[in-house]
């Protein structure tokens, strides 16, 4: 019975920490991912995220929205900016950097696939605990919108240590 409760309690406590997602939308490369909780987030992992509770987020998820995954594109303290419809993340020297660079992350667009206006997401410096969260995807509903906006640790379930296809 020892044997039996302190398995029960391992496999138990290894749930709590790991995870599937199942990705239902073209904006990830792959369509399941298993993934830790807790684990920290670095530039380029594919992260987990509860998203922002608004109008448009439930127009199109529902009320109790499912978790979004995406790539994480920018770190605290990178640079955001819009240039025209080009949003490019900077990031400086340092801390695991070789030298200063800038990624082109992804192009706004005025309005969704059915006509909804999209609010540009924020520009700046990225603050301490949070993360510009994006996609490859030319439709891609992700930090590049207010209504995303930057994604922060309190809304991080977890982050892939793998995928599946």
């Amino acid at each position: 019975m020892v044997a039996a409760t302190s398995a029960w309690l391992s496999l138990d406590s290894y749930a709590q920490r790991h995870g599937f997602f199942i990705n239902r939308s073209p904006s990830l490369p792959n369509w399941a991912y298993y993934f830790e909780r807790g684990k920290s987030v670095k530039r380029g992992e594919v992260a987990f995220f509860a998203p922002p509770s608004n109008p448009l987020v439930h127009a199109h998820f529902g009320a109790e929205p499912p978790v979004f995954g995406k790539i994480v594109y920018g770190m605290p303290g990178d640079t955001v900016s819009h240039r025209g419809s080009d949003v490019v993340v900077s990031w400086a020297a340092g801390a695991g950097n070789d030298a200063p660079s800038e990624q082109l992350v992804g192009k706004l667009k005025p309005v969704s696939s059915v006509g909804e206006k999209l609010a540009p997401g924020p520009t700046g410096v990225i603050p301490s605990g949070c993360y510009y969260m994006g996609s490859p995807h030319p439709d891609g509903f992700d930090s590049r919108y207010a209504a995303i906006g930057f994604v922060c640790t309190r809304q991080i379930v977890g982050v892939s240590k793998w995928s599946l296809l």
